[in-house]
């Protein structure tokens, strides 16, 4: 839900217990019709496969249409929380508080971020308006209790830590800094989270990619807006990684945590999350149940991904504690990142992993969004027999790419383009097929380019550039020159001539040996130098 401002808030002080217990009655009720409905589009898209049948028997195509015509409807179940919430602040300061020289707005001391400094004036504000006036219905997630506001607690017939429990639901902060419901309420009591169903409701948003395969530090800071920082991270996570060959599916047996900070008064409600990235989305998304009130939880769950093992050794795990938060934002706890590319599938057994800290970066300095593997093979003239080929030919086979990270964030619908310069025709341009929502596509596609002489390569460059198509759009993600490096084409200074020592040495090893497939696996550069059209 997207709060623009206060305006949008109802003032609810003037309602009395009773209603309040009946609006938070009705609050209830109404998750748990949708919970019961997120079951049943989790099952139509277990058994049904045809995706127009689907749309329709799920009711997508009338949240199609509702959207449409309303885009700007406010969801009133969402501005009712928010109102609970976040009451008006006091206007009133006791006279203890004057004569002490204290003020209820004095900003915080700490030195923080200005993501954290945000976040804990929220927590703050909700602190204020929880310790108002008796005559005050209690906020639903109390931060302290006073002896006033907890006789009117114990009042409620539907308490709204009660409410919320029930519920179970968490608050995360998306990409894009708007609080939602995390769409799988289900996973954080099974352990699993099945396939989410997000796509089928437009008011919803997916948790997008955030990775980067060889930036130092969290990958999953590069797109991620939460509350980290305040809480210190400490303690550490017992967990041990297996892949079932049989089943084609890796197995993580999340154990315990042992010794995690506290995000609350000496104890924190911690659950652990994982994802395989760079894929952030929410059919990589997997949850723990929540553990309440402990800092040395067990949670004893295996969270389970069905993939081949190719794809698993392409992606990078993820482990994060989390304390919920029934209504605000999740606390980050600290994590653990393993590149399952070097891990050793023999070692099974559980290990201990210390939590580390959340490193902030942006996506600016990313200096690379993934891998490429390719081939590449130079066939001389007349080397095959009978005097083919007539030319001699540059053969590249770009086979896939892994761990693609978007510039935005999310599923990326990607292709390859190529070109030999300095030729920049449009004849000299060709292209993959696009592979959709991948960040692993197999692309098996062979260029070929004749017309070359063995004293052409010294002086060509193979520049192979990646791209991710948004509806009519493309954006460039970076790319690859196979040359000397040289800088230099026929005589020229060049700008294009930029390779680096390993895409030089490919391009070398494939000059020396004609006829002859060079295997190779290099990073998507996203500082190649433009070069004139």
């Amino acid at each position: 839900m997207v709060m623009e401002g206060e305006g949008e808030l109802l003032d609810l002080s003037h309602l009395s217990e009773a209603e309040q217990s009946s609006i938070l009655e009705v609050l209830l009720r109404d998750s748990e019709l949708r919970s019961r409905d997120e079951g049943r589009l989790r099952a139509l898209q277990q058994k049904e496969a045809d995706p127009v049948r689907l749309r329709s028997l799920s009711g997508a195509w009338f949240n199609e249409e509702r959207s449409k015509r309303h885009r700007d409807a406010k969801n009133s179940v969402d501005i009712v929380q928010a109102s609970i919430r976040r009451r008006k602040p006091r206007t009133d300061l006791p006279l203890s508080g004057v004569f002490n020289g204290q003020t209820e707005d004095a900003p915080p001391t700490n030195n923080k971020d200005p993501t954290s400094q945000i976040n804990d004036k929220k927590d703050e504000d909700d602190k204020r308006s929880y310790r108002s006036q008796n005559h005050l219905t209690p906020t639903p997630r109390p931060r302290t209790r006073s002896p006033n506001t907890q006789s009117l607690q114990d009042s409620n017939s539907i308490s709204s830590s009660e409410y919320y429990s029930r519920r179970n639901v968490h608050r995360e902060e998306t990409g894009e800094g708007t609080l939602q419901d995390s769409e799988d309420t289900n996973s954080v009591s099974s352990g699993v989270t099945d396939a989410d169903p997000t796509p089928l409701r437009p008011g919803s948003s997916v948790s997008s990619l955030q990775s980067n395969y060889t930036l130092s530090g969290s990958m999953m800071s590069l797109f991620s807006s939460g509350e980290f920082g305040a809480v210190e991270v400490k303690g550490r996570v017992l967990f041990s990684l297996d892949y079932d060959t049989q089943m084609e599916e890796l197995q993580i047996r999340v154990c315990r945590c042992e010794d995690l900070a506290a995000a609350r008064k000496n104890h924190s409600d911690p659950y652990v999350k994982a994802y395989l990235l760079p894929d952030k989305s929410s059919h990589s998304k997997k949850k723990t149940s929540v553990k309440k009130k402990t800092l040395n939880p067990v949670f004893d769950q295996t969270l389970k991904y069905k993939m081949s093992v190719s794809e698993v050794r392409g992606r990078t795990l993820n482990l994060s504690v989390w304390h919920a938060a029934p209504l605000g934002r999740n606390l980050f706890l600290g994590e653990v990142e393993l590149e399952l590319a070097h891990w050793d599938w023999k070692h099974t057994r559980s290990d201990w992993y210390q939590l580390q800290p959340r490193v902030q970066c942006s996506p600016e300095s990313i200096c690379s969004r993934g891998n490429i593997l390719l081939s590449i093979k130079f066939i001389p003239a007349g080397s095959e027999g009978g005097g083919l080929p007539l030319t001699g030919e540059l053969h590249i086979w770009l086979r896939e790419a892994q761990g693609l990270l978007s510039t935005k964030g999310g599923a990326v619908d990607s292709f390859i383009k190529s070109y030999v310069l300095p030729d920049t025709s449009r004849s000299s341009g060709q292209k993959t097929r696009v592979v959709k929502r991948s960040v692993s596509p197999t692309y098996n596609h062979t260029m070929v380019y004749d017309g070359f002489q063995p004293a052409d390569l010294r002086e060509a460059c193979a520049e192979l550039t990646v791209w991710h198509r948004e509806g009519l759009k493309t954006h460039l993600l970076g790319g690859v020159r196979l040359s000397r490096g040289t800088g230099l084409s026929y005589g020229g200074a060049v700008c294009w001539m930029d390779s680096t020592e390993e895409e030089a040495s490919v391009w070398n090893s494939m000059i020396l040996n004609p006829n002859q497939w060079m295997d190779t696996t290099l990073p998507i550069r996203t500082n190649l130098a433009d070069r004139p059209e």
